[in-house]
């Protein structure tokens, strides 16, 4: 079973929402490749995340250990801007709102070390754990050490140009998260590569899978 820690916010794309964020789509490209995958991470209590966690559960993520914070709204995001005002249907002034609002999607609610220690604690039959997004640093230290305790692979995602720390276990696989990633192309790498591990491939092979899944070339010679 993979772990995917982040949260999961909504996408308009296409009039519908979907799970949108780097969590979501790192979770659901795992799942589709194969693996049971559980997502540990915190949406509001509102209507985008109930269609959020449908989604998911459509895609084969389960979120036994995703929490709603009801003081906080679920993040929204925008992927087609023909999504959201067609072309021949320009928007009134006078018009009601009849998509959700699209909002920041770094304005959600936070999750804190203690939900992660709570669903690493229920979620003990796992063989990879993947920070899908930038945690404080106690959130990494708590998964790095569920990781080593459970025997686990770790997979860490940063920002771009952010350093790794110390303290991690020797295996650990850091990805460096571009800018933006709107055709997922990024999380679907992630998602892959952590079911190739997850399913017994060597990090190595797995690499190259999971950039071919996505018809990128491999052109490093090894």
């Amino acid at each position: 079973m993979i772990v995917v820690i982040g949260s999961p916010i909504g996408r308009l794309e296409d009039r519908d929402v979907v799970a949108g964020g780097v969590a979501a789509r790192v979770a659901l490209a795992a799942a589709g490749a194969g693996s049971v995958v559980q997502l540990v991470g915190k949406t509001g209590d509102d209507a985008v995340a109930d269609t959020v966690v449908l989604d998911l559960a459509r895609g084969g993520v389960g979120h036994v250990a995703l929490l709603r914070d009801p003081a906080r709204t679920t993040p929204m995001e925008l992927v087609a801007l023909d999504a959201f005002v067609p072309d021949d249907d320009p928007p009134r002034a006078d018009a009601e709102p009849s998509q959700p609002a699209v909002t920041d999607p770094h304005r959600g609610p936070e999750l804190e070390p203690a939900d992660v220690d709570l669903g690493l604690r229920y979620l003990t039959d796992f063989t990879v754990v993947v920070l899908a997004e930038p945690v404080a640093q106690e959130i990494v230290g708590i998964v790095a050490e569920a990781a080593r305790w459970g025997a686990s692979r770790m997979v860490m995602v940063l920002r771009s140009g952010e350093t790794v720390i110390d303290g991690l276990p020797a295996d650990v696989v850091v990805f460096e998260a571009p800018d933006d990633d709107p055709d997922d192309l990024f999380a679907n790498v992630v998602g892959t590569f952590a079911a190739g591990l997850d399913q017994g491939t060597d990090a190595d092979a797995a690499f190259r899978a999971s950039l071919g899944s996505d018809g990128w070339t491999d052109t490093s010679g090894g």
